[in-house]
């Protein structure tokens, strides 16, 4: 489920939706990329909370939430989802936008209703690859399969937020060696000495 790409506008999108997130003080993992410009804005220190206490998911929906997410991003070369801590903000989108909360508890559902129909057991308690193989059917147009069309939708949803709370956090943003983590005292000189009209550079990587 890994190769999850990003575009430049669609990186900006991300970036704005998730700095409401900015000031919660909940979080134990996830932060913000920009957290410490967003503090010293507002004057203040943001302490993190030892565990996060999910806000909107159950106590059995928010280990789904945490191992879809590493699924969807995970830790292969380097930190994944799970380190990142998205799926906290993925909960806290959820419980915070009324029009989320439907769509994900309707889907986390119907993946442990669908689990239990092929396999006699929630999701949670099937094999890393059986868990694979199922959602290989969601992903994949090529896989789809009649009657999966619920599952489908959720996955979409799962898979946008998995990609909006990853990619703006530090450790998402480093993993596309995204130029906005670098700060100037002045603005820097091009570097193409050689090549003042930029004619030989390579393609923009986003």
């Amino acid at each position: 489920m890994a190769g999850q790409g990003i575009e430049r506008r669609e990186l900006l999108r991300i970036l704005g939706t998730a700095s409401v997130a900015a000031g919660f003080a909940g979080f134990s993992k996830w932060a913000f990329a920009c957290e410490p410009v967003h503090a010293a804005a507002k004057g203040v220190e943001q302490i993190k909370s030892a565990t996060y206490t999910p806000q909107f998911f159950f106590a059995d929906e928010y280990p789904v939430v945490v191992r879809l997410s590493e699924m969807i991003i995970p830790s292969d070369d380097g930190p994944g989802a799970r380190e990142a801590g998205v799926a906290e903000f993925i909960d806290f989108m959820a419980f915070h936008d009324d029009s989320l909360q439907y769509p994900f508890r309707l889907g986390l559902s119907w993946m442990n209703a669908h689990s239990e129909r092929l396999h006699g057991k929630k999701f949670l308690e099937l094999t890393p690859a059986d868990q694979t193989e199922l959602l290989r059917h969601l992903a994949y147009k090529k896989e789809f399969r009649d009657g999966e069309e619920d599952g489908r939708d959720f996955f979409k949803l799962m898979r946008e937020y998995t990609t909006m709370g990853f990619y703006t956090t530090r450790v998402g943003l480093e993993s596309i060696n995204c130029p906005n983590l670098q700060f100037y005292n002045a603005s820097p000189a091009c570097p193409h000495v050689d090549d003042r009209e930029h004619k030989h550079l390579p393609p923009p990587k986003y």
